[in-house]
């Protein structure tokens, strides 16, 4: 396998380093890098906006549907540059995961009113799937609705929805045939999140901050135009959703930063006089998360390029999810090591006024992001749950 760049690639690289360098606003870059300044809705909609405008927004959309149909190798490079640069991560849950269910499965008039929306940013999508007793295990999900003439009555609870609280569309796995065996009751609902009896809760995580959110209906009501599909097959499109979360969630790009960004602390930091990463064992260590992402970054290319000639990944896509986020997560207590006591989080009061976080200005935000980062095994699929799908596909040939 040839594993160098065509000179086309390489250029196209350049490409995107001027892009970046030019349009990504100064201030939102900061921020990207402190990692303790979290981002707003107004600096996610100007990114995206300012993608959109370049025509760089739905990179993987086909060109049809205004996308800008880069092949694997493209979005690698522009990840790479992207998470090099400090540039914001493209919120995924209209552009990446909903689209190619709608391009696939939706009707002509869904394709028609909602992927221009999603580009334009006038539509921001949440995802419902996970529930209270049904995260990993989604197919036991209890939100149910029921059909009433041209209208669905949505009742139930979905949990972890992330952004939620910017959200004016939700993507919802129901429970339409509640007599059928769990797989096959399931229908894929298009919700407007200002409809009469949807309220949002916030969840609170422990680094103090408001990402994730409970979203409680009671008596919504549904037009059945909204039913991307059939009814009762919604387990078929979910499926398909998950297979791309799984493969972005690789974040080969952002790990490769992180592991950046870990180096230049471990040359800052001392250790019995000398720099940290000539300590025998933090460097080993070093060496191997390093050796892994490599490892994974060749991975990713091959299993993109083959995604993107024949559909969907299979298992592959939860071979990248498991090791991607194994990295991510290396990565991030490696940082955490790295910086010693000054990882530790302080109290809000502490650091107000004229009170500085004691130790180096990137040491602050290392522990939140650790902690916020173990969610990563978890969400789009317990890795344990990915790596029981990986043997059993692989054990029965595939036959389930």
């Amino acid at each position: 396998m040839d594993l160098s760049y065509s000179p086309e690639e390489q250029a196209f690289r350049a490409e995107v380093r001027e892009f970046l360098e030019t349009s990504l606003p100064k201030d939102m870059a900061a921020k990207v890098a402190r990692g303790h300044d979290h981002l707003s809705k107004a600096d996610m909609e100007q990114w995206h906006a300012i993608l959109n405008a370049r025509g760089w927004l739905a990179q993987n959309w086909p060109k049809a549907f205004g996308g800008a149909e880069w092949n694997a190798v493209q979005r690698h490079i522009f990840e790479e540059e992207a998470a090099r640069a400090n540039a914001p991560r493209i919120v995924p849950f209209g552009l990446s995961m909903l689209a190619p269910v709608l391009m696939k499965f939706g009707s002509k008039a869904q394709q028609d009113h909602y992927l221009p929306r999603i580009l334009s940013g006038e539509h921001w999508w949440c995802q419902g799937y996970s529930e209270p007793g049904a995260g990993s295990d989604l197919a036991s999900l209890k939100t149910k609705a029921e059909r009433h003439g041209d209208h669905y009555i949505v009742n139930g609870q979905k949990t972890w929805t992330t952004l939620g609280q910017y959200a004016n569309w939700i993507f919802c796995l129901v429970r339409t045939d509640p007599a059928a065996k769990q797989q096959e009751g399931i229908s894929f609902l298009l919700i407007d999140m200002n409809t009469p009896g949807i309220e949002v809760r916030p969840i609170i995580l422990l680094d103090g901050t408001h990402e994730v959110n409970e979203v409680w209906f009671t008596d919504v009501k549904v037009p059945v135009a909204n039913l991307v599909g059939e009814e009762n097959k919604g387990w078929t499109y979910a499926k398909y959703l998950l297979t791309h979360e799984r493969t972005n969630i690789a974040g080969v790009g952002f790990s490769q930063a992180g592991l950046e960004q870990v180096k230049r602390i471990a040359r800052a930091e001392r250790a019995n006089g000398r720099p940290l990463i000539e300590n025998p064992h933090f460097a080993a260590r070093l060496a191997r998360v390093e050796i892994d992402l490599m490892a994974l970054a060749t991975s990713n290319l091959r299993i993109v390029s083959k995604a993107a000639a024949g559909g969907a990944p299979g298992i592959e896509a939860s071979m990248l999810k498991v090791k991607g986020t194994v990295i991510r997560q290396e990565i991030n207590d490696l940082a955490r090591r790295a910086v010693g006591p000054y990882a530790m989080p302080f109290p809000s009061e502490s650091v107000e006024g004229d009170n500085d976080p004691v130790g180096p200005d990137y040491a602050g935000p290392l522990a939140a992001q650790y902690f916020n980062y173990r969610k990563l095994s978890i969400f789009g699929g317990s890795n344990e749950v990915q790596r029981n799908i990986i043997a059993k596909t692989l054990m029965t040939g595939g036959r389930g």
